[in-house]
């Protein structure tokens, strides 16, 4: 068969898409839209939690190696009503949907406020910060009060 008959036999100019063509692609993409939305929503939420026991953990071992490096005490500070981590002046946001809750020496912090002390020596006050997601898995970030050492364990609450 020569070429420009084949070519004229799938390129034909009298249609389009038929209506049952049509509805057939709105079904499938309408399906995929279902299926990925609620799972792109669970994604963001794990990166939610995975950055947020990143900021803690990361806060808490940079106060151990300042304490350590300057010779003087650093103080972690969780506010567990409004969410905040602070070290100095670097203050991290945790996500408003988590759970914080914060065990650390009552002496060094207020009512909403705990502390974690870094001391040169490389001890610390101790403690314990719980996090926890909306559907009460989560983590607990240990911090030893001997050696400071920060630690991760998985959680869950109840």
């Amino acid at each position: 068969m020569p070429a420009a008959l084949c070519r004229d036999r799938f390129f034909t100019s009298d249609g389009g898409f038929t209506v049952l063509e049509l509805l057939v692609v709105i079904s499938i993409v309408g399906m995929l839209l279902a299926v990925s939305v609620p799972a792109s929503s669970r994604f963001y939420e794990s990166m939610q939690y995975r950055q947020a026991i990143q900021d803690v953990v990361s806060l808490l071992a940079g106060a151990r190696h300042r304490a350590i490096s300057t010779g003087k005490a650093q103080d972690v500070m969780f506010d567990t009503e409004y969410k905040r981590v602070t070290l100095n002046q670097d203050v991290r946001q945790l996500p408003e949907s988590f759970t914080v809750l914060v065990s650390a020496a009552s002496e060094l912090g207020g009512q909403s406020q705990a502390v974690i002390r870094f001391y040169p020596e490389g001890g610390s006050s101790g403690g314990d910060v719980e996090l926890a997601r909306p559907d009460k898995s989560g983590v607990r970030i240990s911090v030893d009060w001997l050696v400071g050492r920060v630690t991760q364990q998985p959680y869950a609450f109840n």
